[in-house]
């Protein structure tokens, strides 16, 4: 009977540990991956197809990001340097829409074959490119099913105190649940680089000016007019025409707009990538949001009273009678200027920011519905139009992702530019190819001297055929960090991220970046000290495309 005692208490001590051990065993694994992008997903099958344990820790409840988020009509570039499991992504696309359930709205053959380029569903290559949100996202969850790939949502990081770092290495990160999370290496995979930046790894935000890399395409770009989201007319800023005393119209900045090519810590527009549809069965009309202000889309009646007849070239058609709506033209869903904190904001003022996006770009789409000064041809038109019943149907019909184009940029062991984009000179250790125009959109709204409004910073440089992407783009400096890998934030000039942040390259960046965690665990060394060739071979095997003949 003396034994009893220690033994009870004994056994009463394992009984209430055990729930807290397995609780521990389940948050600890060889690789732990911060972000839902798409890159997360990728990289998360990559590890569990390496044989090593992989937890995902998202603070997104839909996985995807943008592919899932609404753009359907993808940017691909040349599709030939898209391999992997990017590749992959793209053959499932093809795979579910050459069943008959998936033309639930329209026929087939009334879709036809539309793409950029070349065919949206390629048979050659089984693959198509043009896809509906609900089914991205559908395609992402498979692979978390079928990988058993462990996904824990709605975690946010605590940016503040939530990174463990020993002798530059991280062992564990915190959300703000206060759950835990340990393991070898490290993957911030979220467009935002919030882990990246908490580990204390150097990042920019802005635009560099052009002496800093060399480039001829980056800093303030005034006079630069290479799309058509410029205001080709003369149109006054002021709330009475040509009256300064009156006010400057809303979204219109006072301040000058920098000497050109000089750089500063604007970023890029954001918007929504909007599914949209005239099926009437399935079109929900644009809902008029609580805030609505006729006032902020004033520059569009005055654009439109020029004559421009542009205004729906970027309902670009996916399947099932719907699109992925971009913006077009110099007043269109791009919510410029408006996002210039985004970056390192808290996620209270993230949220904030989000939202007036999203009340901005729906006050646009009533605002072109609805004004009587919207010429009637368009508004017509625009009354054709709606939101998808059947998509984001858990947040109103509205995209759950917001089009991060830019944030943080990580400053790491290779810096990719333009150069390297243009092949003035080599990359060094490519672990992928991109190809996509160097695209910027807008990034500010000003007034120039002569009195008149114009937009600045929307650039499209062609990259004369696919580039490299070095391996060192996607490892901290070793000084920093040494089991962190930044597949989406990656290190790169503005102007050379404006291309490689296509959602095709994400995937293929988040793929390469897993295949070189597994091999610094397995040799067990640090990121930056992964054997290239070992690396070079173990992706080739995989598919990924590394050099274009």
């Amino acid at each position: 009977m003396k034994t009893s005692k220690p033994t009870f208490a004994l056994l009463l001590t394992i009984l209430l540990a055990f729930p807290i051990i397995i609780n521990s065993q389940e948050r600890t694994a060889d690789i732990i991956i911060y972000g839902g992008t798409s890159a997360a997903v990728i990289a998360a099958v990559e590890a569990k197809k390496s044989g090593k344990s992989v937890i995902v820790v998202s603070p997104d409840i839909h996985l995807g990001g943008l592919t899932s988020g609404g753009l359907g009509w993808t940017d691909t570039g040349d599709k030939s340097v898209i391999g992997g499991l990017s590749r992959e992504f793209y053959h499932r696309v093809f795979m579910h829409y050459n069943t008959k359930e998936a033309w639930n709205w329209q026929p087939k053959e009334a879709y036809g074959n539309k793409g950029q380029g070349t065919r949206a569903m390629d048979g050659e290559s089984r693959t198509m490119w043009i896809f509906e949100p609900h089914v991205a996202e559908r395609i992402f969850e498979d692979f978390v099913s079928e990988y058993e790939i462990q996904v824990y949502r709605d975690e946010w990081l605590d940016r503040e105190k939530g990174v463990e770092i020993k002798d530059g290495e991280i062992l564990s990160i915190t959300t703000l649940s206060g759950k835990n999370y340990s393991g070898k290496m490290f993957l911030d995979a979220t467009y935002e680089g919030d882990l990246m930046a908490s580990a204390g790894v150097s990042f920019h935000v802005g635009r560099e000016g052009q002496h800093v890399y060399g480039e001829e395409w980056n800093g303030v770009q005034t006079g630069v007019l290479h799309h058509k989201h410029w205001f080709m007319s003369d149109i006054s800023p002021y709330v009475i025409p040509g009256d300064p005393s009156s006010g400057i119209l809303p979204r219109i900045s006072p301040d000058h707009p920098g000497e050109k090519h000089a750089g500063d810590n604007k970023i890029q527009a954001y918007c929504f990538r909007t599914c949209m549809t005239h099926n009437e069965a399935n079109r929900l009309p644009f809902p008029k949001p609580e805030n609505y202000d006729p006032l902020q889309y004033e520059l569009l009646v005055r654009s439109l009273a020029t004559g421009r007849t542009d205004f729906f070239e970027k309902f670009d058609e996916i399947p099932n009678y719907k699109t992925d709506t971009n913006n077009h033209g110099p007043l269109s869903s791009d919510n410029i200027g408006m996002n210039y904190d985004y970056p390192e904001a808290t996620y209270e003022r993230r949220k904030q920011i989000i939202k007036e996006h999203e009340d901005y770009q729906k006050g646009f789409y009533w605002f072109v519905a609805n004004d009587p000064r919207v010429p009637q041809d368009i508004q017509k038109e625009m009354q054709r139009w709606g939101l998808a019943k059947d998509e984001f149907i858990d947040n109103g019909n509205w995209p759950h992702q917001i089009y991060v184009r830019e944030a943080r940029r990580m400053i790491g062991h290779h810096i990719m530019t333009e150069n390297e984009l243009l092949k003035k000179r080599p990359t060094p250790n490519p672990i992928g190819m991109g190809s996509y125009t160097m695209d910027s959109h807008n990034v500010q709204r000003y007034i120039k001297e002569d009195g008149y409004v114009q937009n600045e910073g929307d650039i499209g440089v062609n990259t004369n055929g696919p580039y490299q992407i070095s391996y060192g783009s996607l490892v901290p400096k070793k000084e920093e960090c040494v089991n962190l890998l930044v597949p989406v934030c990656v290190s790169s000039s503005h102007i050379a991220f404006g291309s490689m942040r296509m959602e095709p390259v994400f995937m293929i960046l988040g793929q390469s970046a897993a295949t070189a965690a597994v091999l610094a665990i397995d040799n067990k060394v640090s990121v930056q000290d992964v054997d290239y060739n070992m690396l070079k071979k173990e992706l080739e095997n995989k598919g990924q495309v590394l050099h274009k003949n």
